[in-house]
């Protein structure tokens, strides 16, 4: 994935319908927020088989949701110049403190190392 032009792009399809006016973090979170609920609908009332057998109609419903996720997500990092692939991997190392693996036995497990 080639972010810088994604954020082009981005920067480009806003800039070109003067939406930077209403583009601040908070809009765009408000936004994002928006955005994840229509993702939530999809699933709505949907059994785990259901959710993972969409038809293609709701499958393409789904990749647009993603994608507006997306779009506004990269919106609120480029604002405040956040890389997200480092903001991710630094995440995933706090959440292997926070949430250990444990065998079969209830033995805490170092990560990266297999019993």
């Amino acid at each position: 994935m080639d972010m810088v032009k994604i954020e082009n792009v981005i920067k480009d399809f806003s800039k070109q319908r003067n939406w930077d006016q209403f583009h601040n973090p908070k809009n765009i979170a408000m936004a994002l927020s928006v955005e994840t609920a229509e993702l939530v609908e999809i699933f709505q009332w949907l059994d785990h088989k259901e959710a993972l057998s969409l038809d293609e109609s709701k499958q393409e419903h789904l990749r647009e949701e993603v994608a507006d996720i997306a779009v506004y997500l990269l919106r609120i990092c480029m604002s405040y110049d956040i890389n997200l692939e480092e903001a991710i991997l630094s995440k995933m190392k706090k959440n292997e403190t926070k949430y250990p693996l444990f065998d079969k036995e209830g033995n805490k497990i170092e990560y990266g190392k297999k019993n």
